[in-house]
């Protein structure tokens, strides 16, 4: 596998516009661009300068938009989009084969223009190979997608005692569920049991939503609406096997609107005194 580092220039200005800070606000279009990273050879030799209008057939990782459809070692991507300082954002890509990040984004950088172009700097790739002991305490981070299928929200509705209403319609309408926000540490909590690892603390905890459409534009209130929650912590891992399992595969569902991507990294030893 291969982890790479994209730092997006979305400049300095808020309030000068950027083709990448709009396009960072649609995450259907930010995976979409991710997987023309890994164009098939018969499409870079026909198209060696993406001149071709888009088609996920030409490109082998692109899931577009199929969130069930299982991630392993040979096939299939995760992304997150973390923002950093003065409004700047990078993108963290898991990929099972190396991207081809010059070829995603050729008609869009421009070296001589460096204020148009989508990425600030030359993308790092590296390999990523991750082995783990029992027990071991890592730091980790997560932007999930918490939701329940409806079934097990009806049955977690009825055995709450805090609620004297009844669920409406509005409220059955789909196949999920948003977890509410009182919830989202038990959610994390039950996936773990499963994924080889145990929640040991959560630093941070910040619940939201994220808009993705398959138009050119995603105004506000527009396209679909996931459920979010970005995760902050430390995590000691139970099942080794199993733990980098769920590291390949990812947790939760909706993966191809940057959801699931779980980083972990050691913790740094305590200073001494």
């Amino acid at each position: 596998m291969y982890l790479s580092c994209l730092h997006v220039n979305t400049g300095h200005d808020p309030d000068r516009e950027r083709p990448a800070r709009k396009w960072l606000g649609n995450v259907y279009r930010v995976h979409q661009r991710l997987s023309m990273a890994f164009p098939s050879g018969e499409s870079k030799v026909a198209d060696p300068y993406f001149l071709h209008p888009y088609s996920p057939n030409n490109f082998t990782q692109s899931i577009d938009g199929n969130n069930n459809l299982t991630r392993t070692k040979e096939r299939g991507f995760l992304f997150r989009v973390d923002p950093l300082s003065n409004g700047r954002a990078m993108i963290l890509v898991q990929s099972a084969i190396k991207p081809d990040w010059d070829y995603a984004f050729q008609s869009l950088n421009h070296p001589d223009k460096t204020e148009t172009s989508f990425l600030a700097a030359q993308p790092q790739v590296k390999p990523f190979d991750p082995q783990f002991e029992p027990d071991a305490q890592l730091r980790f981070r997560l932007l999930a997608n918490p939701t329940m299928k409806v079934e097990a929200a009806l049955k977690s509705e009825r055995t709450d005692p805090n609620r004297t209403e009844p669920l409406t319609r509005k409220q059955l309408d789909g196949r999920r569920r948003a977890v509410p926000d009182d919830k989202l540490k038990a959610w994390l909590e039950r996936h773990a049991s499963s994924s080889g690892f145990r929640v040991h603390q959560i630093d941070s905890l910040v619940p939201g939503y994220v808009l993705a459409s398959k138009g050119q534009d995603c105004p506000k209130g527009a396209g679909a609406r996931f459920r979010s929650a970005l995760y902050n912590g430390v995590l000691s891992v139970k099942d080794p096997a199993a733990f980098r399992q769920t590291i390949i595969q990812g947790i939760g569902p909706a993966k191809a609107f940057g959801f699931g991507l779980l980083s972990v990294a050691p913790v740094a030893p305590s200073p001494e005194p």
